[in-house]
């Protein structure tokens, strides 16, 4: 996308009163009904989201001590490569941010292969991997970027910087030129979301940006909450690198 003025803003459809409050989000009718327009759209987070961020990452940091030991341990003992991964990916206003996650792949994954999407059975992912990615454990230490404030408990995924995507209809686009993104990177990128729950894995970015927008025009405590608590739900069963509906 250009770099405009312009906001995009989501506009749906009218349709029959919803069933629940979230069934509108769990209707993939609805999510398509979704479309782009240059009306005004506000970005802005919801009171005490940073709050509730914060107080939540600090007891999570604590919880998680004893994951964090054995994780790395176990990727250690595997190959012998480093605990942790880093990256350069997008935050709020389009500010890069440094991302740690467990490394699930081969050492220097990016350096030989280069910074693409991973895929179903990707010979790049190790053991240890399969299990962090399965259960999104490996993202553990972005409840640091959560800490200090780069990053939410929900909202939009933290894009790795012009990552090659393997399902796109028109070949390789910058993460600008996506309709969508400017919109997506008004608030903060979020260990979890609608679009990361809802979307299937391997669609183009534009249709995963429309979850995104969904949730800056609806987010709220209570959505915030939801959508937590269905994360656990997915990682205890083992479902995030799921192909198929993981709700």
């Amino acid at each position: 996308m250009n770099g405009d003025s312009r906001d995009l803003t989501l506009t749906a459809e009218k349709q029959n009163p919803p069933l629940s409050p979230f069934s509108k989000w769990e209707s993939d009718t609805a999510v398509g009904a979704i479309s782009y327009d240059t009306a005004s759209a506000g970005g802005s987070e919801y009171p005490f989201k940073r709050s509730f961020d914060f107080v939540l990452a600090t007891l999570a940091l604590i919880v998680s001590v004893p994951l964090w030991a054995i994780f790395a341990l176990a990727i250690k003992l595997e190959d012998g490569g480093p605990v942790l991964f880093r990256q350069k990916r997008w935050g709020k206003d389009k500010k890069p941010i440094q991302v740690y996650k467990f490394r699930t792949m081969v050492a220097d994954a990016d350096k030989k292969f280069g910074g693409v999407q991973a895929s179903e059975d990707d010979p790049r992912i190790t053991r240890v991997g399969r299990f962090l990615r399965a259960t999104s454990l490996d993202e553990l230490p972005q409840i640091l970027n959560i800490w200090r404030g780069e990053m939410s408990w929900v909202g939009p995924r933290v894009l790795p910087i012009n990552e090659v995507q393997i399902r796109e209809e028109n070949g390789f686009l910058p993460d600008e030129a996506t309709p969508g993104f400017d919109l997506r990177c008004t608030v903060r990128p979020g260990l979890t979301g609608m679009a990361q729950i809802y979307a299937p894995r391997d669609v183009p970015r534009a249709d995963k940006f429309r979850y995104d927008l969904l949730y800056i025009q609806n987010q709220n405590l209570w959505l915030d909450l939801r959508l937590i608590a269905m994360s656990f739900w997915i990682t205890f069963r083992g479902k995030w690198e799921s192909r198929e509906r993981k709700i």
